[in-house]
C-alpha cells in the first residue's frame, strides 16, 4: 500500500546532511533522494503526495537525516522547516579575542568584520569597548545564520541580566554604575576556581574598595600585559604601570577583563557578609581567606612558598 511506503526507512547508516535548495520542486527533491540512494521507488512518493498534497510544501534549508528516519519523518522535517541546528559555546572567563577565535571555527556561520563593535553601535553604545558586555552561554543557529544575530542575542541577554543584578544589588556597595559591577564580576570570574567561594571573593574586593586598598589581583595584570603574557607574572610585571595593573592603580580597572558568568554577576551584587581582606590559592581551586596581613602572609608561606 502507498500509505505504508511512508514507513520505509531512509537508506543511511549514520547521520548525514541534506540540502534542499531554494526553489526546488517536489519532483526535483525526489530526484535528489533517488540519485543519492536515500530512497528507492521514488514514483511511489509521487503517488503518496497525491494522497497527501500537504507533503509537497517542502522548505529550503539544511536538514539532518538519521538512521532512525523513515520517509514520513524526513518529510515532516522538511515540510515544517525543522533545519539542522548547530551550537557554539561562548565560555565565561574568556575574552572577546578568545571568543572571536571560537566563532571563526564554527561550521555554517556567516562571519562579519568588526561584529562586536557593530553590535555595540547598533544598541546605542559608542564606547568601542565590547569586553565583558556579552553573555556567555551556548547559542544555537541554523546554516547560513549570521554571527551578528547570534552575538546580538548574547549582548541583549547580558544587558538584561546586568540591569536586573544592578537594580537588585545589596545596599551601600562602593560601585557607581552597572558597568563597575560588570568589571568587578569579571575579576571575580577570573579569580574563582570553586563556585561556592564567589561571594567570599566578591566580599574581599568590596571590602578593599571600601577601605581604599588596591585590589592587587593577578588576572588584571595578565589582561593588561596582553600578548606579552607567557604563563608567568614576574615582579617586574607587578611593578609595571598599566591601566589594568591593580597593584599600581587605585580602584577598578577601566573595563572588564573577561565575560563574567551570571553567578559572578550575582556575587558582585551580593557579596558575602564577611570581613576578609585577603585570599590565597591552595592550588586546588580553593582559597584560604584572611582578615589581616599577618594571617595572609602565613597562608602565603604555607601554600605558595612551601615554608
Amino acid at each position: 500500500m502507498l500509505l505504508d511506503y511512508g514507513q520505509q526507512p531512509i537508506n543511511v547508516t549514520e547521520a548525514q546532511e541534506l540540502t534542499v535548495k531554494r526553489g526546488t520542486t517536489f519532483n526535483q527533491f525526489i530526484a535528489v533522494l533517488e540519485s543519492t540512494d536515500l530512497i528507492k521507488d521514488g514514483w511511489k512518493l509521487k503517488w503518496l503526495v497525491r494522497l497527501k498534497p500537504e507533503l509537497a510544501h517542502i522548505r529550503s534549508g539544511l536538514y539532518e537525516i538519521t538512521p532512525s528516519d523513515n520517509i514520513d519523518s524526513l518529510l515532516a522535517k522538511i515540510v515544517s522547516g525543522k533545519e539542522k541546528s548547530f551550537g557554539v559555546t561562548l565560555l565565561e572567563g574568556q575574552t572577546v579575542k578568545e571568543w572571536r577565535q571560537v566563532l571563526a571555527t564554527q561550521d555554517k556561520l556567516v562571519m562579519q568584520a568588526d561584529v562586536f563593535q557593530q553590535i555595540l553601535l547598533e544598541n546605542g553604545d559608542d564606547s568601542g569597548l565590547p569586553e565583558g558586555k556579552f553573555f556567555p552561554d551556548t547559542y544555537h543557529y541554523i546554516a547560513g545564520s549570521s554571527e551578528k544575530a547570534l552575538l546580538n542575542k548574547s549582548y541583549l541577554k547580558m544587558q538584561l541580566e546586568l540591569d536586573k543584578a544592578w537594580q537588585g544589588r545589596q545596599e551601600g556597595l562602593p560601585l557607581k554604575s552597572a558597568y563597575e559591577l560588570l568589571i568587578l564580576a569579571s575579576i571575580i570570574e577570573k579569580e574563582t576556581g570553586k563556585a561556592s567561594e564567589r561571594p567570599w571573593i566578591a566580599a574581599v574586593f568590596i571590602n578593599r574598595l571600601r577601605k581604599g586598598m588596591r585590589l592587587q589581583t593577578d588576572p588584571t595584570v595578565i589582561y593588561g600585559m596582553g600578548d606579552r603574557y607567557n604563563g608567568n607574572i614576574t615582579r617586574k610585571d607587578l611593578r609595571e604601570t598599566t591601566a589594568f595593573n591593580t597593584y599600581r592603580i587605585n580602584g577598578l580597572p577601566p573595563t572588564p577583563i573577561a565575560a563574567p558568568s551570571l553567578a559572578a554577576i550575582k556575587a558582585a551584587a551580593h557579596p558575602a557578609d564577611v570581613d576578609y581582606f585577603y585570599f590565597v590559592s591552595r592550588n586546588d581551586g580553593s582559597h584560604v581567606f584572611s582578615k589581616t596581613l599577618t594571617e595572609h602572609n602565613r597562608a602565603v608561606n604555607k601554600y605558595q612558598r612551601n615554608r
